[in-house]
């Protein structure tokens, strides 16, 4: 059981309003797992900020949106240490490497340089 305690990941989840809280993790916990876990599990000190499903909550790491299938041991997140992420509610998901894309076009910016 002991063990048990160094093979985990610790996240502490920061919501938009700047609340947090910490959770214990398995290396195989993908997002949705963990979303699932905090929804369950949902805070008494975050009552003001329940959200209706567990399919809404997201994960925002290194700035990176996680999708669901993605386990903290894929982002080889250190035992022992506290990992921060925010928590987020949100409908949809931009897909991965196509939110660039989708920026520009709305913008009408290109990076495309030209060398002479």
């Amino acid at each position: 059981l002991i063990w048990s305690v160094f093979c985990q990941i610790n996240l502490r989840l920061i919501l938009v309003s700047g609340k947090t809280k910490e959770f214990l993790f398995s290396p195989n916990d993908s997002a949705a797992d963990i979303a699932k876990h905090v929804y369950d599990n949902w805070p008494m000190d975050w009552e003001e900020e329940q959200v209706s499903s567990p399919n809404i909550l997201r994960l925002i790491y290194q700035g990176r949106f996680l999708h669901g299938n993605v386990t903290l041991g894929a982002l080889k997140l250190p035992f022992g240490k506290t990992t921060v992420m925010h928590l987020v509610a949100r409908e949809t998901l931009p897909e991965p490497n196509s939110q660039g894309q989708r920026n520009r076009e709305k913008t009408g910016e290109s990076n495309c340089c030209v060398i002479l």
